[in-house]
Protein backbone atom coordinates (compact mmCIF):
# COMPACT_ATOMS: atom_id res chain seq x y z
CA UNK A 1 0.00 0.00 0.00
CA UNK A 2 1.08 3.58 -0.93
CA UNK A 3 1.92 6.35 1.44
CA UNK A 4 1.16 10.26 1.17
CA UNK A 5 3.37 12.50 1.58
CA UNK A 6 3.00 13.10 5.22
CA UNK A 7 3.06 9.07 5.78
CA UNK A 8 6.54 9.03 4.25
CA UNK A 9 7.71 12.31 6.27
CA UNK A 10 6.73 10.49 9.66
CA UNK A 11 8.30 7.42 8.15
CA UNK A 12 11.69 8.82 7.84
CA UNK A 13 11.70 10.82 10.89
CA UNK A 14 10.39 8.35 13.67
CA UNK A 15 11.94 7.95 16.25
CA UNK A 16 9.96 5.65 18.36
CA UNK A 17 6.15 4.54 18.55
CA UNK A 18 4.96 4.07 21.73
CA UNK A 19 1.74 3.37 21.35
CA UNK A 20 -0.24 2.33 17.57
CA UNK A 21 -1.73 5.55 17.21
CA UNK A 22 1.24 7.43 18.17
CA UNK A 23 4.30 8.10 16.63
CA UNK A 24 7.56 10.33 17.99
CA UNK A 25 9.34 12.01 15.31
CA UNK A 26 13.20 13.50 15.15
CA UNK A 27 12.80 17.33 14.53
CA UNK A 28 14.58 19.14 11.31
CA UNK A 29 13.46 22.77 12.75
CA UNK A 30 12.13 24.26 16.11
CA UNK A 31 10.98 27.79 15.27
CA UNK A 32 10.23 30.12 18.10
CA UNK A 33 8.92 33.46 18.74
CA UNK A 34 8.60 35.71 21.59
CA UNK A 35 5.20 34.96 22.84
CA UNK A 36 5.01 31.77 22.81
CA UNK A 37 8.96 30.85 23.49
CA UNK A 38 9.80 32.81 26.81
CA UNK A 39 6.86 31.05 28.98
CA UNK A 40 9.11 27.38 27.58
CA UNK A 41 12.33 29.03 28.46
CA UNK A 42 11.42 30.41 31.98
CA UNK A 43 10.49 26.69 32.56
CA UNK A 44 13.44 25.12 31.38
CA UNK A 45 15.53 27.13 33.56
CA UNK A 46 13.04 26.34 36.50
CA UNK A 47 13.66 22.76 35.86
CA UNK A 48 17.80 23.09 35.50
CA UNK A 49 17.23 21.71 31.58
CA UNK A 50 18.22 25.36 30.03
CA UNK A 51 20.16 23.77 27.00
CA UNK A 52 19.01 23.34 23.30
CA UNK A 53 19.61 20.05 21.38
CA UNK A 54 20.83 21.37 18.28
CA UNK A 55 22.00 25.56 18.06
CA UNK A 56 21.68 24.90 13.83
CA UNK A 57 17.98 23.42 14.32
CA UNK A 58 16.42 26.65 16.24
CA UNK A 59 15.07 29.75 14.78
CA UNK A 60 14.05 32.04 16.81
CA UNK A 61 12.51 35.64 16.28
CA UNK A 62 10.96 38.60 17.81
CA UNK A 63 7.99 39.53 15.53
CA UNK A 64 4.69 40.27 17.12
CA UNK A 65 5.31 43.50 19.09
CA UNK A 66 8.15 45.10 17.50
CA UNK A 67 9.63 47.11 18.87
CA UNK A 68 8.30 46.73 22.15
CA UNK A 69 5.74 48.75 23.17
CA UNK A 70 5.51 48.14 27.13
CA UNK A 71 7.48 46.29 29.90
CA UNK A 72 5.70 43.01 29.23
CA UNK A 73 6.38 42.81 25.32
CA UNK A 74 9.98 44.35 26.42
CA UNK A 75 10.82 41.64 28.83
CA UNK A 76 9.52 38.99 26.74
CA UNK A 77 12.23 39.81 24.24
CA UNK A 78 14.54 40.60 26.68
CA UNK A 79 14.44 36.78 27.80
CA UNK A 80 15.03 36.38 23.94
CA UNK A 81 17.88 37.91 23.17
CA UNK A 82 19.34 36.56 26.57
CA UNK A 83 18.24 32.62 25.66
CA UNK A 84 19.76 33.35 22.28
CA UNK A 85 22.80 34.90 23.40
CA UNK A 86 23.96 32.45 26.13
CA UNK A 87 23.14 29.27 23.94
CA UNK A 88 24.96 31.02 20.69
CA UNK A 89 21.62 30.47 18.59
CA UNK A 90 22.92 32.24 15.33
CA UNK A 91 19.79 32.22 13.48
CA UNK A 92 17.76 35.00 16.09
CA UNK A 93 15.87 37.53 14.38
CA UNK A 94 16.32 41.18 16.69
CA UNK A 95 14.83 44.65 16.01
CA UNK A 96 15.64 45.50 12.45
CA UNK A 97 16.55 41.72 11.02
CA UNK A 98 13.08 40.78 12.05
CA UNK A 99 10.30 39.93 9.98
CA UNK A 100 6.74 38.19 10.37
CA UNK A 101 7.94 34.19 10.96
CA UNK A 102 6.19 32.58 8.42
CA UNK A 103 7.15 34.39 5.82
CA UNK A 104 11.19 35.59 7.02
CA UNK A 105 11.92 31.32 7.83
CA UNK A 106 11.08 30.23 4.30
CA UNK A 107 12.50 32.98 2.92
CA UNK A 108 16.25 32.63 4.86
CA UNK A 109 15.59 28.77 3.15
CA UNK A 110 15.45 27.70 6.44
CA UNK A 111 12.10 25.34 5.33
CA UNK A 112 12.72 21.41 2.98
CA UNK A 113 10.90 19.50 1.42
CA UNK A 114 10.35 16.26 3.85
CA UNK A 115 11.15 18.66 7.16
CA UNK A 116 9.48 18.32 10.12
CA UNK A 117 8.61 21.49 11.53
CA UNK A 118 7.28 22.46 15.00
CA UNK A 119 6.74 26.32 16.63
CA UNK A 120 4.46 27.47 19.53
CA UNK A 121 2.17 29.45 17.28
CA UNK A 122 -0.62 27.47 14.91
CA UNK A 123 0.08 29.32 11.88
CA UNK A 124 3.56 26.94 11.88
CA UNK A 125 1.01 25.05 8.69
CA UNK A 126 2.84 27.37 6.24
CA UNK A 127 5.70 26.02 6.03
CA UNK A 128 3.98 22.89 4.79
CA UNK A 129 3.71 24.68 1.01
CA UNK A 130 7.25 23.28 0.96
CA UNK A 131 6.12 19.53 1.22
CA UNK A 132 7.24 19.55 5.00
CA UNK A 133 5.25 18.52 7.66
CA UNK A 134 4.80 21.88 9.82
CA UNK A 135 2.64 22.10 13.37
CA UNK A 136 1.70 24.37 15.56
CA UNK A 137 2.24 23.04 19.17
CA UNK A 138 1.63 23.50 22.49
CA UNK A 139 4.22 25.03 25.41
CA UNK A 140 5.33 21.32 26.82
CA UNK A 141 5.46 20.25 23.43
CA UNK A 142 7.29 23.21 22.23
CA UNK A 143 9.63 22.59 25.26
CA UNK A 144 10.44 18.98 24.95
CA UNK A 145 11.15 19.86 21.14
CA UNK A 146 13.76 22.54 22.23
CA UNK A 147 15.37 20.46 24.66
CA UNK A 148 15.32 16.83 22.54
CA UNK A 149 14.83 17.64 19.05
CA UNK A 150 11.73 15.17 19.63
CA UNK A 151 7.72 15.68 19.08
CA UNK A 152 4.75 13.44 19.70
CA UNK A 153 2.00 13.24 16.83
CA UNK A 154 -0.87 10.97 16.14
CA UNK A 155 -0.59 9.06 13.22
CA UNK A 156 -1.57 11.14 10.01
CA UNK A 157 -5.12 10.71 8.17
CA UNK A 158 -5.40 13.41 5.08
CA UNK A 159 -7.39 14.74 3.05
CA UNK A 160 -6.86 14.95 -0.45
CA UNK A 161 -7.98 18.47 -1.65
CA UNK A 162 -8.31 18.56 -5.68
CA UNK A 163 -8.83 21.86 -6.99
CA UNK A 164 -8.97 22.26 -10.51
CA UNK A 165 -10.28 25.14 -13.23
CA UNK A 166 -8.92 28.25 -14.18
CA UNK A 167 -8.81 31.11 -11.38
CA UNK A 168 -10.71 34.52 -12.69
CA UNK A 169 -8.60 37.80 -13.00
CA UNK A 170 -8.40 39.04 -9.00
CA UNK A 171 -9.38 35.70 -7.48
CA UNK A 172 -6.24 34.15 -5.75
CA UNK A 173 -5.53 31.69 -3.63
CA UNK A 174 -6.80 33.51 -0.85
CA UNK A 175 -10.53 33.31 -1.71
CA UNK A 176 -9.34 29.84 -2.69
CA UNK A 177 -9.13 29.03 0.96
CA UNK A 178 -11.53 30.98 2.61
CA UNK A 179 -13.96 28.81 -0.12
CA UNK A 180 -12.65 25.60 1.01
CA UNK A 181 -13.20 26.55 4.76
CA UNK A 182 -16.44 27.69 4.04
CA UNK A 183 -16.94 24.24 2.54
CA UNK A 184 -15.73 21.52 5.17
CA UNK A 185 -15.92 23.87 8.06
CA UNK A 186 -13.32 24.72 10.68
CA UNK A 187 -13.54 21.69 12.06
CA UNK A 188 -13.83 19.70 9.02
CA UNK A 189 -9.88 18.83 9.40
CA UNK A 190 -9.51 18.73 12.37
CA UNK A 191 -6.32 16.20 13.61
CA UNK A 192 -5.91 16.01 9.78
CA UNK A 193 -3.87 16.74 7.02
CA UNK A 194 -4.79 18.80 4.26
CA UNK A 195 -3.22 17.83 0.87
CA UNK A 196 -3.05 20.38 -1.50
CA UNK A 197 -3.28 19.10 -5.26
CA UNK A 198 -4.41 19.41 -8.40
CA UNK A 199 -3.25 21.70 -11.58
CA UNK A 200 -4.55 24.92 -9.79
CA UNK A 201 -2.38 24.39 -7.15
CA UNK A 202 0.57 23.09 -9.47
CA UNK A 203 0.54 27.00 -11.39
CA UNK A 204 0.42 29.17 -8.02
CA UNK A 205 3.35 30.58 -6.84
CA UNK A 206 5.51 29.43 -3.19
CA UNK A 207 3.65 32.68 -2.13
CA UNK A 208 0.17 31.05 -2.76
CA UNK A 209 1.07 27.94 -1.60
CA UNK A 210 1.69 29.12 1.60
CA UNK A 211 -1.36 31.16 1.77
CA UNK A 212 -3.59 27.83 1.68
CA UNK A 213 -1.41 26.16 4.10
CA UNK A 214 -1.45 29.06 6.15
CA UNK A 215 -4.71 28.37 6.62
CA UNK A 216 -5.46 25.09 7.09
CA UNK A 217 -5.51 25.39 10.64
CA UNK A 218 -8.77 27.12 10.03
CA UNK A 219 -10.71 24.11 8.91
CA UNK A 220 -9.15 22.44 12.15
CA UNK A 221 -6.06 21.12 10.35
CA UNK A 222 -2.88 19.97 11.74
CA UNK A 223 -1.04 20.93 8.79
CA UNK A 224 -1.62 21.90 4.97
CA UNK A 225 0.93 20.51 2.65
CA UNK A 226 1.75 20.53 -1.28
CA UNK A 227 3.44 18.59 -3.09
CA UNK A 228 7.11 19.83 -3.93
CA UNK A 229 8.18 20.71 -7.39
CA UNK A 230 9.89 22.88 -9.56
CA UNK A 231 8.47 25.96 -8.39
CA UNK A 232 9.46 24.91 -4.82
CA UNK A 233 13.00 23.97 -6.20
CA UNK A 234 13.62 27.74 -7.60
CA UNK A 235 13.04 29.08 -4.71
CA UNK A 236 15.10 27.52 -2.80
CA UNK A 237 17.70 27.02 -5.41
CA UNK A 238 19.60 29.80 -3.51
CA UNK A 239 19.64 27.55 -0.50
CA UNK A 240 20.05 24.29 -2.14
CA UNK A 241 22.57 24.70 -5.31
CA UNK A 242 25.37 23.21 -3.53
CA UNK A 243 23.29 19.86 -3.00
CA UNK A 244 22.37 19.11 -6.25
CA UNK A 245 24.50 19.23 -9.48
CA UNK A 246 21.27 21.20 -11.62
CA UNK A 247 18.11 21.93 -10.95
CA UNK A 248 16.28 19.02 -12.74
CA UNK A 249 18.75 17.45 -10.08
CA UNK A 250 16.53 19.09 -7.59
CA UNK A 251 13.43 18.41 -8.83
CA UNK A 252 13.57 14.61 -8.97
CA UNK A 253 14.88 14.15 -6.03
CA UNK A 254 12.06 16.21 -4.10
CA UNK A 255 9.50 13.37 -6.34
CA UNK A 256 10.46 10.97 -3.45
CA UNK A 257 7.89 13.17 -1.26
CA UNK A 258 5.57 12.66 -3.52
CA UNK A 259 2.26 11.12 -2.35
CA UNK A 260 1.86 7.76 -4.00
CA UNK A 261 -0.88 7.17 -6.70
CA UNK A 262 -2.09 4.26 -4.32
CA UNK A 263 -1.90 6.22 -0.97
CA UNK A 264 -4.95 5.69 1.55
CA UNK A 265 -6.98 9.08 2.20
CA UNK A 266 -9.41 9.55 4.79
CA UNK A 267 -11.84 11.24 2.11
CA UNK A 268 -11.11 13.57 -1.28
CA UNK A 269 -12.48 17.08 -1.95
CA UNK A 270 -12.86 18.43 -5.32
CA UNK A 271 -12.71 22.21 -5.78
CA UNK A 272 -13.37 23.90 -9.24
CA UNK A 273 -12.97 27.36 -9.44
CA UNK A 274 -13.71 28.12 -12.88
CA UNK A 275 -16.55 30.20 -11.17
CA UNK A 276 -15.04 31.06 -7.61
CA UNK A 277 -15.59 35.22 -7.33
CA UNK A 278 -13.63 36.88 -4.21
CA UNK A 279 -14.57 35.07 -0.86
CA UNK A 280 -15.19 37.44 2.55
CA UNK A 281 -15.82 36.35 5.82
CA UNK A 282 -18.96 37.54 8.22
CA UNK A 283 -19.31 37.20 11.40
CA UNK A 284 -16.54 35.72 13.97
CA UNK A 285 -15.53 32.65 12.26
CA UNK A 286 -13.36 31.75 9.47
CA UNK A 287 -16.01 29.50 7.99
CA UNK A 288 -18.77 32.05 7.36
CA UNK A 289 -17.70 32.81 4.22
CA UNK A 290 -19.72 34.54 1.29
CA UNK A 291 -19.28 35.88 -2.11
CA UNK A 292 -18.04 39.25 -1.55
CA UNK A 293 -20.83 40.71 -3.64
CA UNK A 294 -23.26 39.22 -1.27
CA UNK A 295 -21.54 41.29 1.29
CA UNK A 296 -21.20 44.56 -0.88
CA UNK A 297 -21.84 48.14 0.51
CA UNK A 298 -20.89 47.35 3.99
CA UNK A 299 -18.68 50.13 5.88
CA UNK A 300 -15.41 49.53 7.42
CA UNK A 301 -13.55 51.92 9.40
CA UNK A 302 -10.04 50.39 8.51
CA UNK A 303 -8.47 48.58 6.14
CA UNK A 304 -5.12 46.30 7.27
CA UNK A 305 -2.69 44.56 4.43
CA UNK A 306 -0.43 42.41 5.72
CA UNK A 307 0.46 39.42 8.39
CA UNK A 308 1.67 35.79 7.44
CA UNK A 309 -1.15 34.86 5.28
CA UNK A 310 -0.72 37.94 2.87
CA UNK A 311 2.22 40.30 3.71
CA UNK A 312 4.28 39.08 1.16
CA UNK A 313 5.78 40.91 -2.15
CA UNK A 314 3.25 39.40 -4.71
CA UNK A 315 0.68 40.92 -2.34
CA UNK A 316 1.83 44.64 -1.83
CA UNK A 317 1.67 44.15 -5.72
CA UNK A 318 -1.44 42.99 -5.69
CA UNK A 319 -3.34 45.63 -3.68
CA UNK A 320 -0.95 48.50 -5.26
CA UNK A 321 -2.60 47.40 -9.02
CA UNK A 322 -6.01 49.10 -7.24
CA UNK A 323 -4.23 51.59 -5.01
CA UNK A 324 -2.31 53.36 -8.32
CA UNK A 325 -3.72 56.82 -8.26
CA UNK A 326 -6.29 56.42 -5.99
CA UNK A 327 -6.95 57.26 -2.35
CA UNK A 328 -8.41 56.23 0.51
CA UNK A 329 -11.98 57.08 1.24
CA UNK A 330 -12.95 59.45 3.50
CA UNK A 331 -12.97 58.34 7.06
CA UNK A 332 -10.86 54.92 6.02
CA UNK A 333 -7.77 53.96 8.17
CA UNK A 334 -5.35 52.28 5.61
CA UNK A 335 -2.30 50.16 7.57
CA UNK A 336 -0.10 48.22 5.26
CA UNK A 337 2.87 45.80 6.50
CA UNK A 338 5.52 44.48 4.31
CA UNK A 339 6.35 40.91 6.08
CA UNK A 340 10.02 41.07 6.20
CA UNK A 341 12.66 43.78 5.66
CA UNK A 342 13.26 42.22 2.26
CA UNK A 343 9.78 42.73 1.05
CA UNK A 344 9.89 45.90 2.60
CA UNK A 345 12.97 47.31 0.18
CA UNK A 346 11.63 45.00 -2.78
CA UNK A 347 8.31 47.26 -2.80
CA UNK A 348 10.46 50.27 -2.06
CA UNK A 349 12.47 49.40 -4.63
CA UNK A 350 8.93 48.58 -6.93
CA UNK A 351 7.68 51.72 -5.85
CA UNK A 352 5.20 50.04 -4.09
CA UNK A 353 5.50 51.99 -0.65
CA UNK A 354 5.25 55.33 -2.58
CA UNK A 355 1.74 54.29 -4.25
CA UNK A 356 0.32 53.20 -0.87
CA UNK A 357 2.04 56.60 0.58
CA UNK A 358 0.20 57.90 -1.67
CA UNK A 359 -3.16 56.50 -0.99
CA UNK A 360 -2.98 57.23 2.66
CA UNK A 361 -1.80 54.26 4.54
CA UNK A 362 0.47 53.90 7.27
CA UNK A 363 2.96 52.19 6.09
CA UNK A 364 4.66 49.75 9.58
CA UNK A 365 7.74 47.88 10.06
CA UNK A 366 7.63 43.93 9.69
CA UNK A 367 5.32 42.84 12.35
CA UNK A 368 2.18 40.76 13.33
CA UNK A 369 1.29 42.73 15.79
CA UNK A 370 -1.88 44.03 14.51
CA UNK A 371 -3.78 40.19 13.40
CA UNK A 372 -3.64 39.51 16.91
CA UNK A 373 -4.52 43.24 18.15
CA UNK A 374 -1.61 43.56 20.34
CA UNK A 375 -0.03 46.38 18.28
CA UNK A 376 0.01 48.81 15.07
CA UNK A 377 -3.69 48.47 14.25
CA UNK A 378 -5.74 47.67 17.25
CA UNK A 379 -9.97 48.34 16.72
CA UNK A 380 -11.92 50.39 19.20
CA UNK A 381 -15.65 48.44 20.31
CA UNK A 382 -17.77 48.71 17.11
CA UNK A 383 -14.94 49.37 14.44
CA UNK A 384 -15.05 47.28 10.78
CA UNK A 385 -11.85 46.24 9.84
CA UNK A 386 -11.57 44.51 5.98
CA UNK A 387 -8.20 42.47 6.50
CA UNK A 388 -5.83 40.76 4.90
CA UNK A 389 -5.01 37.99 8.11
CA UNK A 390 -6.54 34.72 8.61
CA UNK A 391 -8.82 34.90 11.78
CA UNK A 392 -12.00 36.79 12.65
CA UNK A 393 -12.99 35.78 15.75
CA UNK A 394 -14.92 38.42 17.99
CA UNK A 395 -12.26 40.68 19.40
CA UNK A 396 -9.44 39.02 17.68
CA UNK A 397 -8.17 42.46 16.45
CA UNK A 398 -9.60 44.55 18.69
CA UNK A 399 -12.46 43.75 21.91
CA UNK A 400 -15.94 44.81 20.26
CA UNK A 401 -14.24 44.90 16.47
CA UNK A 402 -15.45 42.94 13.78
CA UNK A 403 -12.96 41.23 11.24
CA UNK A 404 -14.01 40.62 7.49
CA UNK A 405 -11.37 38.60 5.94
CA UNK A 406 -10.66 39.27 2.33
CA UNK A 407 -7.78 38.97 -0.50
CA UNK A 408 -5.31 41.66 -1.28
CA UNK A 409 -7.49 42.66 -4.24
CA UNK A 410 -10.52 42.94 -2.24
CA UNK A 411 -8.79 45.01 0.95
CA UNK A 412 -7.68 47.34 -1.81
CA UNK A 413 -11.05 47.56 -3.68
CA UNK A 414 -12.32 48.06 -0.05
CA UNK A 415 -9.88 50.69 1.16
CA UNK A 416 -10.74 52.78 -2.00
CA UNK A 417 -14.52 53.08 -1.84
CA UNK A 418 -14.95 52.82 1.91
CA UNK A 419 -17.16 49.94 1.75
CA UNK A 420 -16.85 45.97 1.02
CA UNK A 421 -15.74 45.94 -2.48
CA UNK A 422 -15.46 43.42 -5.62
CA UNK A 423 -12.26 43.70 -6.54
CA UNK A 424 -13.10 42.99 -10.00
CA UNK A 425 -15.45 46.45 -9.81
CA UNK A 426 -12.69 48.42 -9.71
CA UNK A 427 -11.40 49.60 -13.49
CA UNK A 428 -7.55 50.45 -14.17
Amino acid sequence: MGKTLTEKIFAAHLRDQPTEDNMILDLDVVMCHEITTPIAIMDLMEKGMDKVFDTTKIKAVIDHVTPAKDSKTAMQGKIMRDWARRHDIKDFFDIGDNGVCHALFPEKGFVRPGYTVIMGDSHTCTHGAFGAFAAGVGTTDLEVGIYKGVCSFRVPKTIRVNITGALQPRVTAKDIILAIIGKISVNGATDKILEFVGPVVDSLSMAGRMTLCNMAVEAGATCGVCMPDRTTALYLWPFISADYPSLDAAVEDYRRWHSDPDAVYDRTLDVDVSELAPQCTFAYKPDQVKNIGELAGTPVDQVYIGSCTNGRIEDLRDAATILQGRRLAPGVRGIVTPATPLIYRMALEEGIIATFLAAGFCVLNPTCGACLGMSCGVLAPGEVCASTTNRNFNGRMGKGGMVHLMSPFSAAATAVTGVITDPRDINN
